[in-house]
């Protein structure tokens, strides 16, 4: 479980990722999950580097959201079988709770990121694959994508990286636990119904349809944006009187930057903002 050979110690647009394919456009940066000929799973290093990839998005103003994908009509099937759990049997206990710390850390990073994350999910989305789409901020389907949390499927508990949190607040209590209780395959249609999806799309268009929903996030106010994105995530601990205070707080230094002036300007002179992130 060593690091990654190429951390991000430069800019998001000049770095080269080894475990995935990274491009960053006018502000948004997509990230492709990429061994097409295994569904894309992740490996000890690739969990690593997507850590630290979603970690130095806090220091790169010039991406503004994020678009996660997988290559080859598959977005990912989780935990590479002979690289990760042909390993994994083989720990003790102190390795084995440093591998799930570090799973784990991946989600906690993806929530820290600053920059909201689109899912742009097709074909077969499971296990860790399927908790990377539930950790992004924003999720779409290609019409016959499948997502299931498969961790009792190889004898383990469903509460694997955040899934017994993050899940039940997405698709409700209920639905959730029949998920992690049975492993079973979420269809895209019932993922839509859900709440899990936003939508459903052709397969041909599920990735463009995320990169213009990352699109219209970037053209916003980033700073307002990841404000947003920090109050989503810590409201759920709050009363709804500890919330309403936060966000008095939270709008009142959104009302300090330079964008909600231009707003205001451009409302007044009936032009479109044109928001800078200062």
């Amino acid at each position: 479980m060593s690091r990654p050979a190429n951390p991000v110690t430069v800019p998001l647009a000049d770095y080269s990722p080894q475990h995935f394919l990274l491009a960053v456009v006018d502000g948004i940066a997509t990230i492709t999950l990429n061994r097409p000929e295994r569904k894309n799973p992740l490996t000890f290093e690739s969990y690593r580097e997507l850590t630290d990839f979603f970690r130095a998005c806090a220091f790169d103003d010039a991406v503004k959201s994020i678009v996660v994908t997988g290559a080859g009509g598959n977005f990912s099937s989780g935990g590479d079988v002979f690289e990760i759990i042909g390993p994994l049997v083989k720990m003790d206990t102190k390795g084995l709770t440093a591998f799930t710390r570090m799973t784990g850390d991946l989600v906690k990073a993806m929530r820290a990121c600053p920059q909201p994350i689109m899912a742009a999910v097709e074909g077969i989305c499971a296990g860790a694959g399927a908790i990377i789409a539930m950790a992004s901020d924003m999720r779409l389907a290609a019409s016959g994508a499948k997502v299931a949390f498969l961790f009792n499927k190889v004898g383990l508990a469903g509460c694997d990286m955040g899934a017994c949190a993050i899940l039940p607040r997405i698709i409700g209590q209920s639905r959730a636990s029949e998920l992690l209780y049975t492993g079973r395959f979420m269809t895209a249609e019932e993922g839509e119904r859900w709440g899990f999806f936003s939508r459903i799309v052709t397969p041909e268009q599920v990735l463009p349809q995320a990169q213009l929903l990352a699109k219209q996030v970037a053209e916003g106010p980033n700073f307002a944006n990841t404000m947003t994105k920090r109050m989503l995530a810590m409201e759920w601990a709050m009363s709804v009187e500890e919330a309403i205070e936060a966000e008095a707080v939270a709008q009142a230094l959104c009302m300090t930057t330079a964008d909600f002036e231009r707003a205001f300007e451009a409302f007044a002179n009936k032009v479109k903002p044109d928001f800078r992130g200062d």
